[in-house]
């Protein structure tokens, strides 16, 4: 049997701010553990393979905003994907699973596709890869699979699946919106119900199947911006921009899943347990943490006093909390976030308001990842900024000029390439060089480490958009 990973990048993520931001969602960050949410995700999947199940690289649905993380995440645990493809705009889950699977049957091959978000966790990696495997086993004979978790508390976030109540393999009777609480608590006691995972296992043929009879708008739209696709840029696969504007944006849920039982389509569920979170809001991550003998979960620089049932997490500072309970304390260079931690759901409404007054902190970091590396701003003025710039080994940025700032460049680490209009020059470490207001130039690291600079920019205006290209390794000309 072939299993094609269908891994889904996409998703911001406002829940976990300020962590976690639209240019760097949760996906992408490691919240619990040494691996990115994305990384473990590839990592619990890759783990399928077996004597009879062949595992091929993973296809990723995500944007041009993300793509270069997903490489260098990939590339950092020894993987490479199939693909990556890129959604020129959200449109939900069914018409990304609908571009993998097409791509997934492009060579004419049918592989089980095992379809998983990037935003989850487990605790019990070896429970998950047994369920996964059961599931890949019944949908290799056809229908659709799903996994539904075990729950453990009457939660109101999420819908719920009402399956038969004893197997491996189970019917699935109805999938259940979110319930209110008195209806929760029911579920749980009931015992057949579970929560459903976002987690799917069918072939490549039977969901497009599925979508064709069921939602032929969204399989005819997704099918004709998939057929006018451009041409592979590394491992990067586009649909026509203006083609993907007239798919309408649906879940697989709403497409397919709940109306299965009326085109004949069967659907199945594995229960999964093996210490699921989707970790959808900060006490999601306190609850699925290490915590000590007065419940708290700490990450990070923390010093922690008389406090009790408290999620810290540090990243650039020492947090210290002295006499608190139930709270949740998150620090980042240019934000803190202080909520109790029963109101936690509530942080999409500070990222409503950050959006709305047009500030930044909703959407970047202080420290910017680039395709080339990064940067971090760390101080600034009327007529004056400092950025901490990181240059990967082998990676430049574009050739460009400004209209309205020069900047100078000191070399803290590495060896630096610069190109100053007609001039070519090598930099390296306390060595230092000026770039005139207008001048074309790039910064390159030809070495094997990574390129440390300083950048000391002044003008008149020091903004991100004043930035001219003329040559670009990542499209952005």
């Amino acid at each position: 049997m072939q299993i094609q990973p269908v891994i889904m990048a996409g998703g911001s993520g406002t829940r976990l701010w300020p962590l976690s931001r639209a240019a760097y969602p949760k996906q992408f960050l490691a919240i619990n553990g040494p691996q990115t949410l994305f990384q473990q995700a590839a990592v619990r999947v890759a783990s399928l393979a077996s004597d009879t199940q062949i595992v091929l690289e993973p296809l990723v649905v995500t944007n041009e905003e993300h793509r270069f993380m997903v490489l260098d995440q990939l590339r950092e645990i020894g993987m490479a994907p199939m693909a990556v493809l890129l959604e020129p705009a959200g449109k939900n889950t069914a018409p990304a699973l609908t571009l993998a699977a097409l791509q997934a049957a492009a060579a004419g091959a049918d592989p089980v596709l095992v379809v998983t978000p990037s935003d989850q966790t487990v605790t019990n990696a070896p429970a998950y890869v047994a369920a996964l495997r059961e599931a890949a086993q019944a949908a290799q004979a056809g229908g659709v699979v799903i996994l539904g978790v075990v729950p453990t508390r009457p939660e109101t976030g999420f819908g719920y699946i009402d399956a038969s109540a004893t197997g491996m393999v189970r019917e699935v009777k109805a999938f259940r919106e979110k319930p209110d609480a008195a209806t929760a608590e029911k579920y749980l006691a009931a015992g057949h119900y579970f929560w459903n995972s976002g987690m799917f296992v069918l072939k490549a043929s039977v969901w497009l199947d599925a979508l064709r009879k069921l939602r032929a708008d969204i399989a005819t739209a997704t099918e004709a911006a998939w057929a006018k696709r451009g041409a592979t840029d590394q491992a990067f696969i586009r649909p026509d921009k203006s083609l993907w504007t007239e798919i309408p944006s649906e879940s697989i849920d709403y497409a397919v899943m709940e109306h299965t039982a009326t085109a004949g389509i069967p659907v199945r569920m594995v229960p999964l347990d093996a210490g699921w979170s989707d970790l959808g809001a900060w006490d999601a991550v306190w609850d699925s943490a290490t915590r000590d003998g007065a419940g708290n979960a700490v990450q990070g620089d923390v010093l922690l006093q008389d406090s009790r049932g408290t999620l810290v997490h540090a990243t650039d500072r020492m947090v210290a909390a002295v006499g608190v309970e139930n709270l949740v304390i998150v620090e980042t260079p240019d934000a803190v976030l202080v909520a109790d931690k029963s109101a936690s759901q509530g942080v999409k409404h500070i990222v409503a308001s950050l959006a709305k007054s047009g500030r930044s902190e909703g959407n970047l970091h202080r420290r910017v990842h680039r395709p080339w590396g990064w940067y971090d701003s760390i101080d600034q003025g009327a007529r004056f900024q400092v950025k901490r710039i990181q240059v990967k080994p082998g990676a430049s940025l574009s050739l460009q000029m400004h209209h309205h700032r020069a900047e100078h460049w000191i070399v803290v680490s590495g060896t630096a390439e610069v190109t100053v209009g007609d001039k070519k020059i090598m930099l390296t470490e306390n060595q230092s060089t000026y770039i005139p207001l207008g001048e074309v130039h790039r910064l390159a690291n030809p070495g094997k480490l990574p390129l440390e600079i300083i950048e000391v920019q002044s003008g008149s205006y020091l903004g991100e958009d004043d930035i001219v290209r003329f040559e670009d390794h990542y499209g952005r000309k």
